[in-house]
């Protein structure tokens, strides 16, 4: 390995990614803490103490050492170690230390995360740590939550800052090989148990260097991020700066939410070439409530790359976006909508380097039996589709029929399978579950053109459950196998559907309608779900519901079984924010929404 970090490094004789033997998570925390000193790991944004804390990168490999020793003591190898913490340099010193000391870490959330205490159950029961892992601050809300645990299984509590230095002096290197388990990342779980994928040092590092190599950035590129460490971006983003020595500037989401400013702040803090990435909502929020204030300067022009991810990429919000930051200087192209789900890691796709956003229009009729046919802009029946661009080096994404597992043709929707060092390892504890999702094979490939070139006959594949399709060599999302509205026979994407009700009264709160069929007499009905927007909590619901009715009626032809208005807040979400679409439809069902 050369003393500066070089992709070449990752590659290896065909240009392939191949990680070294012997290379994990935590391989180079020495070696940075030797290079780098006191320059800055990872920096925490404190708003609700109005400070801010860092570590250096030899105070990094201090407090790595303190709590990996720590847990030397009381666990074992291979035993899994759960982080319940708040936002915070805590956060990231447990999850490596868990690492380093030769276990499993079990990436989680406070108990005070709202609404979120029954999942946060399931997980610790599914995943049965050892140890628990949170700061002083939060660790009475978590003794308190432990208790509920029976005795014989329940966990033991270390606070991360209570741990001394001194305790490093005693910190004994393990051997960690390249393609042990390092976390197991559970899924949202809307409407099941969560499930863990085991992500291995392989898997993480592969996936880490396909997101730099995508998106190219520097391996100097500092950046920026306020998603929550428990989930797959946001765990991505810290493992970044361990594997090349970069820094990280790290804030929490409520802080985002509450000034959107913030964010954008942070990102033209620093003349580097800096990085963030954020869902489609971030964007959206951003170029609504975070310009700057009158009389402050901004400078955008070193931002780098702003990944859009993590669920549907809208053009309107991307173009909002631009319109508000590019007086700043913000290049439209550093913005990325991309592709990713925590099976595969994270990361699979991105628009390439230099090229902007781009959205084509599709048939509606078309796309619902499954065919791409472009139309103009203003044809009646188009729908935007936003390319997710290029998918990342030694990793491949097919386009398969659901029910012949043969791959498609570039024009044609299918179920998206993936294959690649970076995808998990299975399910935790759940082999039937990994073998239907994780073990497919592709049982025929196209002679021309294949999206399966490269990989081995006998290769494993991912179903990942979404839908898409190829168009002019690009990626696009189309929906989940198991969100389809299917109606006499016809198939209609639920995001298209919404997004015709958001548009339909300014008494919808956009973006927040969720959509889903449910059983009808002979025939399958659709139900419509919306938050009410900000100032229409007393509005008359008759006429709301009219012009929902006959919006849908009029754009997509299918008649509305049932209009519910609620409250904002009302419709459940997964941890990462996300609308729960299926866990809708089950309150629904059983009456409890």
């Amino acid at each position: 390995m050369s003393p500066e970090m070089r992709l070449e490094d990752y590659l290896d004789a065909e240009g392939n990614i191949e990680i070294p033997v012997g290379v994990t998570l935590t391989s180079f925390m020495d070696r940075h803490a030797e290079q780098s000193g006191e320059a800055p790991a990872y920096r925490y944004l404190d708003y609700e103490r109005d400070c801010t804390v860092e570590l250096s990168w030899s105070q990094m490999r201090t407090r790595l050492r303190a709590v990996s020793a720590r847990l030397q003591q009381i666990t074992d190898s291979g035993d899994r170690i759960a982080i319940l913490a708040p936002q915070g340099v805590e956060y990231v010193v447990g999850f490596f230390a868990a690492i380093q000391a030769g276990g499993i870490a079990v990436p989680l959330f406070a108990p005070e995360l709202p609404g979120h205490a029954e999942r946060l159950d399931a997980v610790l029961g599914d995943a049965q740590p050892t140890v628990v892992l949170t700061t002083t601050a939060a660790a009475a809300a978590v003794r308190d939550f432990l208790r509920t645990i029976p005795r014989d299984r329940r966990p033991r509590m270390i606070a991360v800052d209570a741990v001394p230095d001194a305790v490093g002096e005693h910190f004994t290197p393990v051997h960690i090989d390249t393609d042990d388990i390092a976390y197991l990342q559970y899924t949202s779980g809307s409407t099941r148990t969560p499930a863990g994928v085991e992500i291995t040092h392989r898997g993480a590092a592969t996936n880490v260097v396909q997101m730099i190599e995508s998106v190219g950035l520097d391996w100097n590129t500092r950046s920026v991020s306020w998603l929550p460490l428990f989930h797959d971006m946001g765990l991505l983003m810290i493992m970044f700066p361990a594997l090349v020595g970069a820094h990280i500037t790290l804030m929490s989401p409520v802080a985002f939410v509450r000034r959107p400013y913030r964010w954008i702040r942070e990102l033209g803090a620093s003349d580097a070439p800096t990085f963030a990435a954020a869902p489609n909502f971030a964007f959206e929020l951003a170029a609504q409530r975070g310009r700057p204030p009158a009389g402050e300067t901004l400078d955008l022009t070193n931002v780098a790359g702003l990944i859009n991810g993590s669920e549907p990429v809208s053009m309107a919000s991307v173009d909002a976006f631009v319109d508000a930051f590019a007086p700043y200087g913000l290049d439209p192209a550093a913005i990325k909508p991309s592709y990713g789900m925590a099976e595969a890691t994270l990361f699979v796709s991105t628009t390439e380097s230099g090229s902007a956003p781009k959205a084509v229009h599709l048939d509606r009729q078309a796309l619902g039996g499954g065919d791409v046919v472009q139309v103009d802009a203003d044809d009646p029946d188009a729908v935007i589709s936003v390319s997710c661009g290029q998918i990342a080096r030694s990793q491949w994404a097919v386009i398969v029929d659901p029910q012949t597992e043969a791959e498609l043709p570039d024009g044609r929707v299918g179920e998206i399978w993936l294959h690649g060092d970076n995808i998990g390892r299975g399910y935790w504890n759940r082999a039937d579950e990994t073998e239907l999702t994780f073990h497919n094979k592709l049982q025929s490939r196209l002679t021309d053109r294949s999206h399966a070139a490269g990989a081995a006959e006998s290769a494993l594949w991912l179903r990942t459950g979404d839908l898409g399709v190829y168009i002019d060599g690009q990626l696009h999302i189309t929906g989940r196998v198991k969100d389809l509205v299917i109606v006499d026979g016809r198939n209609h994407y639920p995001q298209d559907i919404e997004a015709t009700v958001s548009e339909a009264s300014t008494a919808v709160r956009s973006g927040f309608v969720t959509a889903f069929s449910v059983p009808g007499v002979g025939r399958e009905e659709v139900v419509i779900v919306a938050e009410r927007a900000p100032g229409a909590g007393r509005a008359d619901a008759a006429p709301i519901v009219e012009a929902i009715r006959a919006a849908v009626s009029r754009r997509h032809a299918i008649p509305l079984a049932d209009i519910k208005l609620v409250a904002a807040g009302v419709i459940p979400r997964t941890t990462s924010g996300k609308l729960a679409r299926r866990a809708c439809r089950a309150r629904y069902l059983d009456g409890t929404l």
